[in-house]
C-alpha cells in the first residue's frame, strides 16, 4: 500500500539525512525481523519506521549502507523450504520502490562492508534499546543490536555514532505525501466511527468486542491496512483504564462508551478518540464530566501554534483541567498530584509511521508537525471515563484539526 510513495521519496529521505549527518562515516541500518508467536510461527511483520522511512522496504532482515556516493542493500539469503512458504525477496521490487540500484545477497553484501569497516573509525547507526523497556513492559525488536555487535565483530575498534536525533529531526516535519497518507487514515476512522457510533448502530451491540469486529471491518473496506495500533474499546468503569485492549466486557446503557482508535493507511497511523452515551441518554454526572473534558479539548487545541512548547502547553492544560476538577467536586486544591489523580496522561503526543511518533518534546511546534490533542477525565470510584482526542497539523496560523469531521458530542448525529 505504498503506491503514493515515490522512490524520490525515500531517495530524498536518504539525501537529506546524509546532509543533516554531515559526516564521512558509513551509514547503516537495520529492517526489523520477524518475532516469534509461538512453536515456527510469527506475529505479522512490522517494519522498522525509519527503515521504511528511508527505503520503502517491506521486508525483513534487510541492512542499507549509505557511504559517501555509495548506496546498496543488503539482503538475507533464503532457501528453498523459506522461499516456499515465505516466498523469494523480490529484488527488482525493492530497486524499484527504494530507488537503490545495488543489491547484494547476505555474503557478498557483508563482505563488501566488512572491507570498508575495517578501514574507518566510525560507523553511524540507530542506538538500540535495551532489551526489555520496564516502563512499557515490553521487549523491542532485536534487530538493530544484532547489527551492532555484526559491526563490532567487524571492527572491534569502531566508534558508533548515533544518527537518532537526525532522524527525528527529518521525521517529525511531515512532507506532502505523508501528509496525505495521514488525512486518508483518518478519513477511514472517521467514516467508520460515524457508522459504528450512530445511536441506532450502537443499540444493536452487546459488548466491546462487536464493536471492535465493526471497526476492523471498516477500516479494511475502505482500505486502510488495519489497525495503526492496538484498538481501545473500554464502556463505564473499563475506560478508567487507558489502555484497555481487552474490548470483552458486556454493554450498559447506562454507561459511557469510550473508543480509541486509528485506521493505518500506507504506514501512516490516525489516533482518535470519542466518548459518547450507549444508551442514547446521559446522567447530569456524566454531561458535566463529558463539558469539562469538551471544555479542555478546546483550550487545548488553542495553544497549539509555531513556537509553542508542548511541556508549556501541557503545563497549562494541567491547570485548566484543575479547575474543572474542582468545579466538579474531585479535588479541593489544584496541584500536580490532586490533578493526575484524575488526568493521569499527556494532553499532546506526535504522530506518524508510529501511533506515538517521533519528536523532540524540548523543541518548539514548528509547520508541518502532527499532534495528538486528548484530554480526559477517569473517575473510577463512579466508573466515568471520558476522553476526547483529535489530531492536529501545526499551521502557520495555528492549526487545522485534521479529524473535525467526526462530531464531538455524548451522541454522534
Amino acid at each position: 500500500m505504498s503506491a503514493q510513495f515515490s522512490s524520490e521519496f525515500f531517495a530524498g529521505n536518504r539525501a537529506r539525512l546524509k546532509q543533516l549527518f554531515a559526516g564521512t562515516a558509513p551509514i547503516v541500518l537495520a529492517a526489523n525481523g520477524l518475532l516469534q508467536r509461538g512453536g515456527d510461527s510469527t506475529y505479522a511483520f512490522a517494519q522498522d519506521a525509519s527503515f521504511w522511512y528511508l527505503t520503502g522496504c517491506e521486508e525483513p532482515d534487510v541492512v542499507l549502507v549509505m557511504d559517501k556516493t555509495k548506496e546498496y542493500l543488503i539482503v538475507p539469503a533464503r532457501d528453498a523450504s523459506r522461499v516456499a512458504f515465505d516466498g523469494a525477496v523480490d529484488d527488482d521490487e525493492l530497486r524499484r520502490v527504494s530507488g537503490i540500484a545495488q543489491i547484494y545477497e547476505s555474503e557478498e553484501g557483508w563482505r563488501q562492508l566488512t572491507a570498508r569497516l575495517k578501514r574507518v573509525k566510525h560507523v553511524a547507526t540507530l542506538a538500540a534499546a535495551p532489551p526489555y523497556i520496564g516502563q512499557y513492559g515490553m521487549y523491542v525488536n532485536p534487530a538493530r543490536a544484532q547489527l551492532i555487535d555484526r559491526l563490532k565483530d567487524a571492527n572491534g575498534e569502531l566508534e558508533l555514532l548515533d544518527i537518532g536525533g537526525q532522524l527525528v529531526r527529518l521525521r517529525v516535519t511531515k512532507q506532502p505525501a505523508e501528509l496525505a497518507a495521514i488525512r486518508q487514515a483518518i478519513a477511514v476512522t472517521n467514516r467508520t466511527l460515524k457508522h459504528v457510533l450512530a445511536p441506532g448502530q450502537l443499540t444493536k451491540y452487546k459488548h466491546e468486542y462487536e464493536i471492535e469486529a465493526d471497526i476492523s471491518r471498516g477500516f479494511r473496506r475502505l482500505g486502510a491496512s488495519g489497525h495503526g495500533f492496538a484498538p481501545i474499546v473500554a464502556s463505564g468503569g473499563r475506560a478508567c483504564t487507558l489502555h484497555n485492549v481487552h474490548n470483552n466486557g458486556p454493554l450498559k446503557a447506562t454507561d459511557l462508551l469510550t473508543v480509541d482508535v486509528g485506521a493505518e493507511y500506507n504506514h501512516y497511523s490516525a489516533d482518535i478518540t470519542r466518548t459518547v452515551s450507549l444508551g442514547g441518554k446521559s446522567s447530569k454526572r456524566q454531561r458535566a464530566v463529558y463539558d469539562a473534558v469538551l471544555a479542555a479539548h478546546a483550550f487545548a487545541l488553542a495553544l497549539v501554534k509555531p513556537g509553542a512548547l508542548i511541556h508549556d502547553n501541557e503545563r497549562r492544560v494541567e491547570h485548566f483541567l484543575g479547575e474543572k476538577l474542582r468545579e466538579l467536586g474531585l479535588i479541593k486544591t489544584i496541584n500536580k498530584s490532586s490533578v493526575r489523580q484524575f488526568y493521569p496522561h499527556a494532553t499532546s503526543h506526535f504522530l506518524g509511521l508510529n501511533v506515538h511518533d517521533v519528536g523532540d518534546y524540548d523543541q518548539p511546534l514548528g509547520v508541518g508537525m502532527v499532534l495528538t490533542v486528548e484530554p480526559g477525565i477517569y473517575i473510577k470510584d463512579e466508573g466515568i471515563g471520558v476522553r476526547i482526542e483529535d489530531d492536529v497539523l501545526v499551521t502557520k496560523n495555528g492549526c487545522e484539526i485534521l479529524s473535525d469531521a467526526l462530531p464531538r458530542q455524548l451522541t454522534l448525529a
